[in-house]
């Protein structure tokens, strides 16, 4: 009887690490095609942001498209990895997150309500990624299965 609550314990942590993964995969994924939209926004210049004075962090806006692109395509690459369970695509999430947000952070005073929205956006990949455990991982994605 200790052997099945076991095994149901083991499966039911799976399939929570595997929905977190499948949760961080998607949300990493939504967040990079909207960076990509957002960089080509500013490459061409929209008339969307706003463009203010006397901020600290002051940056041509055509400078931040190109860096929202490149982090938008990364992100959208590693949440593909994300969606195969790898471990270099976890780390490689949480970097990419934690610099979506720096990113977003600082360009605030261009368009802040969204800035905010990607910020908490990628607060949320963050923690998914993180708390999950590779021991709880589904064996597909490490290979031979652990015993019992």
């Amino acid at each position: 009887m200790a052997s099945t609550h076991t095994a149901r314990s083991h499966t039911a942590k799976q399939a929570w690490a595997t929905g977190l993964t499948a949760f961080a995969a998607v949300m990493l994924m939504i967040a990079g095609v909207l960076d990509i939209f957002r960089g080509i926004m500013g490459i061409a210049q929209d008339d969307v942001f706003v463009s203010t004075r006397n901020y600290v962090f002051q940056f041509d806006l055509t400078g931040w498209g190109w860096i929202h692109l490149i982090l938008g395509v990364l992100a959208v690459i590693i949440s593909l990895g994300l969606f195969q369970g790898a471990m270099w695509a976890r780390v490689a999430g949480v970097t990419i997150a934690g610099l979506i947000i720096l990113a977003n952070f600082l360009s605030l005073p261009y368009y802040p309500v969204w800035s905010v929205v990607m910020i908490a956006f990628s607060g949320f990949i963050i923690w998914a990624l993180c708390v999950m455990r590779p021991e709880e991982m589904p064996t597909g994605s490490q290979g031979a299965p652990r015993g019992p």
